[in-house]
């Protein structure tokens, strides 16, 4: 028995139980489904714990908030540039198929990692080039999965299985970055990136599992011109899907921004290290499973309710922004958890359920381009802002000409003058930016303190 809601926007069935109330684990009665999604969600808590090891380690071979907005934005660079075409392949191959390869070089992926880490060979160069890789295969891995849920479930239970995908996802969210920081803190990266190979042995067996008789695959695609124009037209013609489609790429330009900005908020906004940041991702995706189970139990489902979940989201991440301690922002970054995944899955549904089964690749491929690459796009710059993090510092005027740091004139008492060069105190800062350059001439007139700070007994002599 079903309850069917009407929306002045859409309709939707939603699964309901014997006394009428919809039915939160409806899907999981469905063998083929139950069992991809364990499998599943065994591989996205090591494939966090690979994303955590990869930012941890990107800041410890550079020190630079930029550099970890270049790593993290090359693996999705390929899905912003190639999304469609990806989506396109999807809907013209078989989905199981084509899935269990992606996983396959993931797990490769994941071992040359690991061997790298373990030898100490990693540089910067080479990491950006392994996230490209990774990259180019998540251009077929995303639409897959997305695809995949709806031909494991019927139409009815569609709406249910996606909210309970996104639940499972986020509960071993919240096991992979506390998991990571964990490891990290105790054993280094390498075990991360040997958990992670190991996790996705259990989406090949849960594939190898499925029943096709008892699958809904859909109509492939026939190879022939305009098809990704098609797909764009199609999602541009079903106000179902363009509205929601509209709304994911703004939140997602403009907000989604977590696996960059949590790591410089704990480590450079509150001086915490991996155990804090690792906090911050778990914490975080706790609030998802809680959202996650209120989008399993929603009776109503339009593209109002996809705004209002927006504006409140919305509101949530500004909250978390302005937070005075890391205590306040963990409490907030929980609730922001539970608007992300309320919002996310509800607009995968609609969109899902909106899409021809022959357009569905594509329609996902270009919801990822929007929700997982589109954002991406900004993170180098984002990285850089990692200074807008920091607590406040004095800074140094530059002098015009080539960059020479300009000091105020230090006051006699702070200095002796020797062969007529001035030897002066040198102030308490860092060794790199500290440090005072002399010239030929006297250099009592480009030597000095900062003002406001105290000589110290270090003294360096000019020449």
């Amino acid at each position: 028995m079903t309850d069917v809601e009407h929306d002045s926007t859409t309709a939707r069935t939603i699964p309901a139980g014997g006394n009428g109330r919809p039915d939160s684990f409806a899907s999981l009665r469905i063998r083929n489904y139950r069992i991809y999604t364990l499998g599943q969600s065994t591989s996205v808590v090591g494939n966090w714990m690979q994303n955590v090891a990869v930012g941890w380690m990107t800041l410890q071979l550079t020190h630079s908030g930029t550099m970890l907005g270049l790593v993290i934005g090359a693996r999705y660079l390929p899905v912003l540039l190639f999304g469609a075409w990806g989506g396109l392949v999807v809907d013209r191959h078989d989905t199981r198929r084509l899935l269990a390869l992606t996983q396959i070089w993931f797990a490769v992926q994941a071992a040359l990692l690991t061997v790298l880490s373990a030898a100490h060979l990693v540089t910067l160069p080479l990491l950006v080039v392994i996230m490209l890789t990774l990259g180019i295969t998540n251009l077929f891995d995303s639409p897959a999965r997305q695809k995949l849920i709806s031909e494991l479930v019927d139409a009815e239970h569609l709406t249910n299985a996606i909210a309970i995908n996104s639940t499972f996802v986020n509960t071993a969210k919240l096991l992979g970055p506390g998991a990571a920081g964990f490891v990290i803190a105790a054993l280094g990266v390498a075990p991360c990136f040997a958990l992670d190979t190991v996790s996705f042995l259990a989406v090949l067996v849960s594939l190898a599992m499925l029943r096709t008789s008892e699958m809904h695959p859909a109509e492939r695609e026939v190879r022939a011109k305009g098809q990704i124009r098609a797909g764009l037209t199609h999602i541009r013609r079903t106000p179902e899907l363009l509205y929601p489609m509209s709304m994911v790429y703004v939140t997602g330009i403009l907000t989604w921004e977590f696996p960059v900005s949590l790591p410089l908020l704990t480590t450079s906004g509150f001086h915490s290290g991996p155990a804090g940041y690792g906090a911050a991702m778990a914490l975080m995706s706790a609030g998802g499973v809680l959202g996650g189970f209120a989008a399993m139990r929603r009776r109503r489902l339009s593209t109002r309710s996809l705004s209002v979940s927006a504006l409140i989201w919305g509101a949530l991440i500004c909250a978390a922004a302005l937070a005075p301690s890391l205590p306040v922002a963990l409490a907030l970054l929980v609730l922001v958890g539970a608007g992300s995944v309320t919002f996310n899955a509800s607009a995968k549904t609609l969109m899902q359920v909106g899409a021809a089964p022959q357009m569905r690749g594509r329609v996902m491929a270009i919801w990822s381009i929007g929700w997982m690459g589109g954002h991406r796009h900004r993170r180098a710059d984002r990285g850089g802002d990692r200074r807008l993090l920091r607590p406040p510092q004095r800074t140094a005027r530059r002098r015009g000409g080539r960059g020479r740091r300009r000091y105020p004139r230090a006051a006699p008492h702070l200095g002796r003058t020797t062969r007529n060069r001035t030897e002066l105190s040198r102030p308490h800062t860092d060794a790199r930016r500290g440090a005072l350059r002399c010239c030929r001439s006297p250099c009592v007139r480009h030597s000095g303190l900062r003002s406001g700070l105290t000589a110290q007994s270090v003294r360096r002599r000019c020449g």
